[in-house]
């Protein structure tokens, strides 16, 4: 007695979607007959045409709606077990956590997240934001396994002592105009230029990397703080001012905005580092291979 097999069931599926055998075969890289030997199996499960077959490809019968709906879903339950089943023999499975400033959090983290979860199904990254001195001390207490942290120019000491330290990025900032403002087709801008600027600032937590006017600039004219960046943002996009932001964060500009490059001797900028305890696991490696990854990717788009 005929029966359904996954083999044939991902053949169907893949004549419904293709429309033509011939084009299934090619995808699949098996050869027509070899389609069609297996779609002839499933009709004999099926007990009905699939298919008809026309000069205009295959078409699919009322059979063969029921037969590949149900396909679907049978395949994609044998995904996520396959999934699981991928995830219990990984030994990066588990649970990791992992806390960034909110720049950090905008797109670095996100796409290291789906870098290291992609190659290790098995493993539940729990994200955080939060200030850096919060961030610290939750590293020092295993609250968090890896933190993402501002260092630099205009910053505090913080105290690192004890804690592993690594290298993300050394980023440059920008300046975000509307997409109307005169600079907004402009490949770079200088100090002077943005002297009589409206400026949109940050007001955030006492120790997070804040983003105020340029920081070199004397005397900025302030418009408006506000403390989300969607929010800042927002009002740039509306014409109300300009802001700063760091290159690692480009990814994340909604429409309406324009980021421009700023020349600026004086400027000596910040750095993004990476925290952990002094031995970290081989799920915090893999996160901070991650983030070092991604933040190069960011860096040369």
């Amino acid at each position: 007695m005929a029966e359904f097999t996954l083999a044939g069931l991902r053949i169907v599926h893949k004549v419904a979607a293709a429309g033509s055998f011939t084009r299934a075969a090619e995808l699949l890289g098996y050869t027509q007959s070899a389609v069609s030997r297996q779609v002839a199996a499933m009709e004999a499960a099926a007990g009905a045409p699939i298919f008809d077959r026309g000069r205009r490809g295959a078409a699919l019968t009322p059979a063969g709606q029921v037969l590949v709906r149900r396909a679907a879903e049978i395949l994609a339950d044998m995904a996520e077990t396959e999934l699981e089943l991928a995830g219990l023999r990984d030994r990066l499975a588990g649970r990791l956590t992992v806390g960034a400033y909110p720049t950090a959090a905008m797109a670095l983290v996100p796409r290291a997240t789906a870098q290291v979860t992609s190659g290790h199904p098995g493993l539940a990254v729990v994200l955080e934001e939060a200030s850096t001195p919060a961030l610290l001390r939750r590293v020092r207490t295993g609250r968090l396994d890896v933190a993402v942290i501002g260092v630099g120019h205009g910053l505090p000491e913080y105290d690192v002592s004890e804690l592993l330290q690594a290298a993300v990025l050394q980023g440059d900032l920008l300046v975000v105009v509307p997409e109307t403002h005169r600079l907004a087709g402009h490949d770079g801008t200088t100090v002077a230029d943005l002297a009589q600027e409206l400026w949109i600032v940050g007001d955030g937590a006492a120790g997070e990397p804040q983003f105020g006017a340029w920081p070199t600039l004397s005397d900025p004219r302030i418009a408006y703080t506000a403390r989300s960046w969607s929010t800042r943002l927002a009002l740039v996009a509306a014409g109300l001012g300009l802001t700063v932001i760091p290159d690692l964060a480009l990814p994340a500009l909604p429409k309406g905005v324009r980021a421009v490059p700023v020349t600026d001797g004086h400027w000596p900028g910040r750095a993004t580092v990476v925290v952990t305890r002094p031995h970290p696991s081989a799920q915090a490696q893999a996160m901070v291979s991650a983030l070092q990854d991604q933040a190069t990717r960011l860096h040369e788009a």
